[in-house]
């Protein structure tokens, strides 16, 4: 059965638009770790953020039914066919994710 897995692969904080922008100080996402994993299908993973689901499931989609990053369109751009890099569009504190096709 194919699945995806999401990698946090970094969490990343912008002080000069958060101290411009932000009503209070603000710091890395708190909604994850680097280096947590999740195992998704088309639903969003147990304690996932909704906002990043919604930013990355279009991706998680491409996968799942056999789109790739490598090749087509996307020619050239990721090294692998089963793997994207997205980030959720929080302007001040994106976080990173590696998104895997596997099969499980």
């Amino acid at each position: 059965m194919l699945k995806c897995k999401i990698t946090v692969l970094k969490k990343t904080l912008q002080p000069d638009l958060a101290e411009s922008f932000c009503q209070e100080a603000v710091s890395e996402c708190p909604c994850f770790k680097e280096g947590d994993a999740f195992i998704a299908g088309f639903e969003k993973p147990e304690h996932f953020c909704d906002w990043a689901w919604n930013d990355l499931m279009r991706f998680v989609t491409a996968l799942l039914t056999g789109g790739n990053f490598s090749t087509g369109a996307f020619a050239g751009w990721m090294k692998d066919e089963t793997t994207m890099v997205a980030c959720c569009t929080d302007g001040v504190r994106p976080v990173i994710f590696k998104l895997e096709r596997v099969e499980i």
